[in-house]
């Protein structure tokens, strides 16, 4: 009987053809789980890409203007300038000081550009860039876009058409722009941009301080594409608006700053100082009306400033000794308690020691018997010792942490420091309390002094300084910024009192301060700039301080001067009483505001 034999080979090949069949198939499921898995987003992402466009929309920055009294003139922007559509009915009687404009940006194709040669010497003579930096940019021959200039002028732009250079393309960008040049900048501060998208941020002054409110937000809007590119809105798409930013109207008044300004500069350059600051503040309010610094800068061209000080704003960054402009704060802490009167005398021997140390008067004159009066009209440094001590350490600090010199004043500024009073300790030893009474020993910032000032001038009241009056958003609805009150600080009275006082200082020792029909208020201050190393003075540098305020008994403003170490002047009675007659009769006769007598 015959038997079928084992087919051994049949067999093997089927089952090889088996194991095949499980590892092709194990492959498939593995590569499956990889896209559809571990990779599948970003499959899922590069496919959105190709049929989808997702596409950013920048918010348009808001604007900034400064007042103007009189000119009811149309606020519009300069030529190629976008306002953030604030400008209206709303904001017709302001001055734009900082708004949006068009530029031409230049980028290339590397792969693009033929005539790589031509494009380089080019581009190279109109840019002002070397023929090296140029090529290191257009040899990116696997870059499909290399910016090569931003902010181009119109002449560039026109230039660069002409050329009809392929692969060289101008693309519109909106830059900040400040139509007013250096006017208010050290307020404003500047916007820089950063990145290939341009993003803005401020730096420094109003438009750091306020950019999320001048930013806005980003949108974004995202739709199907077809098979060239083209965006397709037949079907379903997503859209997120950008948010505009809010546009600011400033307290300052565009003509009483370029008075200041002309005024400081002009002061400055005929001392040599080598830095100066002007406020010119309603101290019934706080509102800033104006706020000059020196050195300067011009915003628009920020990236050229050598030392980056220029950016700083000194009326709210820097502290210094004031000086004797700080004795009507003393005069305050003794006709609040009481302890003292206008009418109040001391014998001044023209020096006084206190533990070892000695104290005098200026050209160590002595004066004999004083009025406190006397004391500010001559400025005696042992009167307002006199008055320190008869108040008392203790009360004497609360008065000066009343005044605001211990904190912020809260401006809406970016950088605000706050003065050096820490030797005022309790306890501390008597000598810096004394030298505390006449601005030795102590610092402040040019804002907290004429707010301190102002609330004298406001039978009291503390001010809270303010520089934006408004906010318009982006939707046309306004929010208004009301002026506060932070405390008052002495009565009415004890105000009046040394409101007084301060008219007499002006009538018998400032000659160019008086003006024909007006009361004035005002003290000086000169201080010798302390030795930052070794401590105490000697360095021969003085900073020479003036505020006043008029018309004296109902105020309508009140002024600051300040200049760094000018040159061949000794005191600020005589470099600075002259600009605040000419400002204080330039704002008398700009508010027409009527004679007192």
């Amino acid at each position: 009987m015959l038997r079928a034999k084992k087919n051994i080979f049949g067999s093997w090949r089927a089952s090889l053809l088996i194991i095949l069949i499980f590892i092709i198939a194990g492959g498939i499921i593995a590569r499956l789980f990889l896209i559809q898995i571990s990779k599948g987003g970003d499959y899922n992402e590069e496919a959105q890409k190709q049929q989808q466009i997702l596409q950013s929309l920048v918010a348009q920055r808001g604007d900034i203007f400064i007042q103007d009294r009189y000119k009811n003139m149309e606020a519009s922007a300069p030529e190629n300038a976008e306002p953030s559509g604030a400008i209206s009915e709303k904001t017709k009687n302001y001055f734009v000081v900082a708004t949006s404009r068009t530029y031409q940006m230049l980028y290339a194709v590397p792969k693009d550009i033929q005539e790589k040669e031509k494009a380089i010497k080019e581009i190279s003579a109109l840019l002002g860039q070397s023929e090296a930096e140029i090529a290191a940019k257009i040899n990116k021959s696997n870059d499909p876009y290399e910016p090569l200039a931003h902010k181009l002028t119109d002449e560039q732009a026109d230039k660069i058409r002409s050329l009809n250079i392929k692969g060289l393309f101008l693309m519109p960008e909106n830059w900040r722009y400040y139509p007013a040049g250096n006017l208010v900048s050290n307020v404003l501060g500047f916007v820089s941009a950063t990145g290939e998208k341009n993003q803005q941020t401020g730096q420094y002054g109003l438009e750091a301080y306020y950019q999320k409110a001048l930013s806005g937000e980003s949108g974004f809007m995202k739709a199907a594409r077809d098979a060239i590119g083209r965006m397709i809105f037949s079907g379903d798409y997503d859209l997120e608006p950008a948010k505009n930013g809010d546009s600011l109207v400033l307290t300052i008044d565009q003509n009483v700053q370029f008075m200041a300004e002309k005024e400081l500069k002009g002061v400055a350059e005929k001392w040599q100082a080598e830095s100066g600051t002007a406020i010119v503040m309603d101290p019934k309010t706080g509102k800033i009306l104006a706020m000059a610094s020196l050195p300067d800068f011009d915003p628009n061209e920020y990236s050229k400033v050598e030392k980056t000080e220029a950016f700083m704003n000194p009326a709210v960054q820097d502290v210094y000794e004031p000086g004797s402009v700080m004795k009507p704060i003393t005069m305050a802490a003794g006709l609040d308690t009481g302890k003292i009167s206008p009418e109040t005398t001391f014998t001044d021997a023209g020096i006084l020691k206190i533990g070892g140390y000695t104290i005098t008067n200026a050209a160590e004159k002595s004066y004999g018997t004083c009025t406190m009066t006397k004391v500010l009209e001559k400025s005696i440094n042992t009167g307002a010792v006199f008055v320190e001590r008869a108040v008392g350490p203790d009360v004497f600090r609360q008065y000066v942490e009343k005044f605001g010199f211990m904190e912020s004043t809260g401006i809406d500024l970016s950088g605000e420091v706050v003065g050096k009073t820490s030797n005022l300790k309790k306890g501390g030893p008597e000598i810096n309390f004394a030298t505390a009474s006449f601005g030795q020993g102590i610092s402040m910032t040019p804002i907290s002094l004429i707010s301190a000032l102002g609330a004298i001038a406001n039978n009291g009241k503390l001010m809270k300084p303010y520089v934006v009056e408004k906010i318009i958003h982006a939707d046309g609805a306004e929010e208004q910024i009301e002026p506060e009150m932070k405390r008052q600080v002495i009565s009415p009275q004890a105000a009046s009192q040394l409101t007084s006082m301060l008219v007499s200082t002006v009538k018998n020792g400032y000659d160019k301060v008086k003006l024909s029909g007006y009361y004035v208020a005002g003290k000086t201050g000169t201080a010798e700039v302390p030795n930052p190393e070794g401590g105490g003075y000697g360095t021969g540098k003085f900073i020479h301080t003036f505020v006043g305020w008029a018309p004296a008994y109902n105020p309508k403003f009140i002024i600051l001067l300040k200049l760094d170490n000018p040159q061949g002047i000794r005191f600020a009675s005589d470099s600075l009483s002259p600009v605040f007659g000419s400002l204080a009769k330039y704002l008398l006769s700009y508010y027409e505001i009527p004679p007192e007598e």
